[in-house]
């Protein structure tokens, strides 16, 4: 065997040269011929793949539908204008399948602004209207159609309308966005069509109505077991109903702000373990924090913000849940002391929490040290509490650079007492030399005592977007290092006020100089600030005119000039900002007439101008400003009568006209100011507003949406009072120091909210209106020096009105509280304390006169019907014969 294999060997040796020598020619020729069969398919198919992308083309059926897509869309800003031609693939926004021509995506989102979503390399089938302005149109039926969507994003496009059922079909869709932004009128009455995107990922109905759905948005969402964030907020939702199991446990946000829930927090909300971002705020939520919180330990944001109704003390095992890294309790009604949740948070070994807001509450004790142990916070909220030691609290002490010593992530501070008028109770004392561990982005120190020097400490901070040093006794002059810090400032409040303030800060947004005592006049490179939107140099003692620099700060909404000692006129450049909203430049030198070009600004919300020497008559044309508010003109030489125009002010809810010159009647449809049939809008410029109310002078500041008043006092005004029942809203109204003669109209009694009514020193007759007395919020009434006469009122209301200054100068009036009594009880005084010998002859008098009325009366009743009637006198005596009969009967038998 060994020798076969052997020689097998050998032979196999033998031929070795001449196989390898035939071998390596076979290999050559196959590599060869293998090269071209290669070559010919890759060219194949190069030629085909061109071939079909030559001549792939939208397929019609899909075309079909962009087209009924676009016909029921409004298009002002043209963005679907290229939807025309043969191949619908080449439309602007249209992106197809190279090989099929089937429509993939539709990216038709606003140019302007970028995507909410980042690309993750994920192949979505794609549809993107957001952002684009259709006026109000429908969403198209027809994108329901589209069943292969995975991304669809009409957000902030102006859809109105109802969404559509057919959404329901898109089973393949993963992300969907209606968020209207605000800027539609989108609503669903029926959420079963949610309920069928059973691969849903992402859903966005933020501002979509859906108050009529109840509580089918809770079935609906909880259909969905993939679904990963939901947000809901501003959606009109009031309930919270019960839930036995929850299917989206997948759940990692969950958006309810901004609805009208009124009841406690849901159980089922604490078994969606994985829930990492949590906003239930501005909504009506009862109760207290659950302790069931602790147990949510994938939290990391938690915002239960402006429920006013949650009340108690926070609990103390909220404090473990050390993944948090924004908790927001603020403008809620908790109390007791925060030490031991304080506590807890800080004994986290790898604290997160790097926001807490507890601001606006009924917190109190002193602040706990561990505060200073949460390296990671970056913004601390204890505004508006009783802390014994914080901002919008009694404020008592010093601080020093150890206060600061461990928050080397502190990006805002923000310390600050609530009246600029209170007496300063907190010294900053700290090193010139100390440099903090942090780098603020946002400073606001506010009513305490920094001074007199410039803080040396802020050498370092160069990362400030917001510096606000008001009222800190400053004395210095801003050190030119400051300047050199190369500060992106948005917001600037402190003084004194350089003069090239435009050149050194050309990006500043925001400039409050208000509540110094700076002098000199207004710095012409304010009009270098391009970007300006709000400008408040109120509250100081500048001087000289004010400049003409408005044509280069087209973005500003708001300017208050208010007290200050500025003369001249008012410029008419102003009438160049479009967007203003606020113009206040009361108490001051002002004289002339007010600019017309002031009717350009045609958004303008509130125009102060009270306090100055303007004079002429007032414009008619403030009647076109239909957007304005407030309307104070008083105490200026203004004179002629109150323009009808004024009447078209729909929205207004303060008109001030008082202390001028005007004269003639009151316009008979000042009734028609149906904006104080209504409470103002809560959007408004933080500045103030002198109103005259009870007698007395008061600033209004966030209070100042609630007032709705009519003040025309002081002026020469004739006429009688016209009707004002539609006012339903009106809490004052002065019409004192005039000429106005008539009644006082009963449609005064109607306004329910009335808590002011000054119509002293006029020539008003006849009675107090009975009904004033159901004006139960009544608190102020003067009505003195006129002409009323009658009784005064002394039920209801009246009955807490009973100073007697109140109705002095009326002489025919009578009743408590004054001392002349009315004609009534000056009769009952007469007969109780009479002549008593008059007395009893009227008496007898009374007595005879009734028997001898009785015994008439009577004896013709019965003798006059017998005379008259025969069978009734035949009734009549054979009665009483037969009376007589039976008494003889009895007499006889006696006998």
């Amino acid at each position: 065997m060994k020798h076969d294999i052997s020689l097998h060997k050998g032979c196999s040796f033998h031929h070795q040269k001449h196989f390898r020598k035939t071998n390596m020619g076979n290999n050559q020729c196959i590599q060869r011929i293998f090269l071209v069969l290669l070559s010919g398919f890759l060219f194949f198919n190069f030629i085909k793949l061109s071939s079909c992308q030559s001549i792939a083309r939208c397929v019609q059926k899909e075309k079909e539908a962009l087209l009924k897509i676009k016909a029921n869309l409004t298009d002002p800003s043209g963005r679907l204008s290229s939807w025309t031609g043969e191949d619908c693939c080449k439309w602007e926004g249209v992106v197809c399948d190279n090989s099929t021509g089937n429509v993939v995506q539709l990216k038709l989102r606003s140019p302007q602004i970028p995507d909410s979503f980042p690309d993750n390399g994920t192949n979505y089938q794609l549809e993107d209207l957001s952002l684009n302005n259709f006026r109000g149109s429908t969403i198209p039926n027809f994108i329901g159609s589209l069943e292969r969507l995975r991304y669809l994003n009409l957000s902030g496009a102006s859809f109105d309308g109802n969404v559509p059922l057919s959404f329901g079909n898109l089973s393949s869709l993963q992300i969907l966005d209606l968020n209207t932004f605000y800027y539609s009128s989108l609503e669903s009455d029926d959420l079963e069509w949610l309920s069928s995107l059973s691969s849903s990922q992402y859903l966005n109905l933020e501002g979509v109505d859906l108050s009529k759905t109840g509580s089918s948005w809770v079935q609906a969402s909880n259909m969905l077991p993939s679904l990963s964030e939901l947000h809901l907020p501003a959606c009109g939702l009031f309930e919270f109903p019960p839930l036995s199991v929850v299917n989206f446990s997948s759940l990692l946000v969950l958006d309810l702000s901004s609805n009208d829930f009124n009841s406690s927090i849901p159980q089922w909300l604490f078994n969606i373990s994985k829930l990492a971002h949590l906003d239930l705020s501005a909504n009506n939520i009862q109760g207290n924090i659950p302790d069931a919180f602790a147990n949510m330990t994938s939290l990391r944001e938690l915002d239960l913000s402006e429920n006013s109704l949650i009340g108690g003390q926070i609990p103390k095992d909220l404090g473990s849940l050390c993944s948090l890294r924004d908790l927001d309790l603020s403008s809620n009604d908790l109390d007791g002391e925060i030490i031991e949740f304080v506590d807890r948070l800080s004994k986290c070994t790898n604290s997160s929490l790097e926001s807490l807001d507890l601001g606006q509450n009924n917190l109190g004790g002193f602040l706990p040290n561990s505060l200073g142990q949460l390296e990671n916070l970056k913004i601390l909220q204890l505004w508006g509490n009783l802390f014994r030691d914080i901002s919008g609290n009694p404020w008592i002490g010093v601080v020093t650079e150890a206060h600061f010593l461990k928050l080397k992530n502190l990006k805002e501070l923000h310390i600050a007492k609530s009246s600029l008028a209170a007496r300063l109770t907190l010294v900053f004392n700290v090193s010139p030399e100390w440099v903090p561990p942090f780098k603020l982005r946002y400073m606001r120190l506010r009513s305490c005592q920094l001074g007199p020097k410039f803080p040396a400490w802020l050498r370092n901070q160069n990362k400030l977007q917001t510096f606000v040093l008001r009222n800190t006794q400053i004395s210095d002059t801003i050190p030119e290092w400051f300047w050199q810090l190369d500060l992106s400032l948005y917001e600037l409040d402190l003084g004194p006020i350089p003069s090239d303030i435009g050149e050194r800060m050309p990006l500043l947004t925001d400039m409050d100089i208000s509540h110094n005592l700076l002098n000199g006049t207004v710095p012409l490179s304010i009009g270098r600030l391009s970007s300006l939107t709000t400008l408040s140099i109120s509250n100081n003692n500048l001087t000289g005119h004010i400049p003409e620099f408005w044509n280069g700060l087209p973005f500003l909404y708001a300017v208050d000039m208010s007290n200050n000692s500025l003369s001249g006129e008012i410029p008419s450049s102003l009438g160049s900002l479009r967007f203003l909203r606020f113009l206040m430049l009361s108490n001051n030198r002002l004289s002339g007439e007010i600019p017309s070009t002031l009717q350009n600004c045609t958004t303008i919300r509130t125009l102060d101008l009270g306090d100055n020497k303007l004079s002429d008559n007032i414009p008619a044309w403030l009647g076109k400003s239909t957007s304005l508010w407030i309307l104070r003109l008083r105490s200026n030489i203004f004179y002629g009568d109150i323009p009808s125009q004024l009447c078209s002010l729909s929205s207004l809810h303060m008109l001030d006209l008082a202390h001028n010159n005007l004269s003639r009647s009151i316009p008979s449809c000042l009734g028609n100011l149906t904006g104080m049939a209504s409470d103002m809008d809560s959007e408004r410029y933080e500045g103030n507003v002198l109103v005259t109310t009870k007698g007395t002078e008061y600033w209004y500041e966030s209070t100042l949406y609630l007032v709705n008043s009519i003040d025309l006092g002081y002026n020469s005004l004739s006429g009688e009072i016209p009707d004002l029942t539609n006012l339903s809203r009106l809490v004052i109204l002065n019409l004192s120091m005039n000429h106005l003669t008539g009644k006082i109209p009963d449609s005064i009694g109607s306004l329910g909210r009335l808590e002011t009514l000054d119509l002293s020193k006029n020539q008003l007759s006849g009675a107090i209106p009975p009904n004033l007395t159901f004006s139960t919020f009544l608190a102020h009434l003067n009505l003195s020096d006129n002409n009323l006469s009658g009784e005064i009122p002394s039920n209801n209301q009246f009955q807490s009105l009973n100073d007697p200054s109140i109705y002095v100068g009326n002489p025919a009036l009578c009743g408590s509280p004054l001392p002349n009594k009315c004609n009534k009880d000056k009769e009952t005084s007469d007969f109780t304390e009479g002549d008593d010998e008059d007395g009893d002859d009227f008496d007898k008098l009374l007595f005879y006169s009734s028997i001898a009325v009785g015994f008439i009366v009577g004896f013709w009743g019965v003798c006059g019907t017998l005379a008259m009637k025969k069978s009734w006198r035949l009734s009549y005596f054979g009665f009483v014969d037969k009376i007589k009969n039976r008494l003889m009967l009895l007499v006889f038998q006696r006998e």
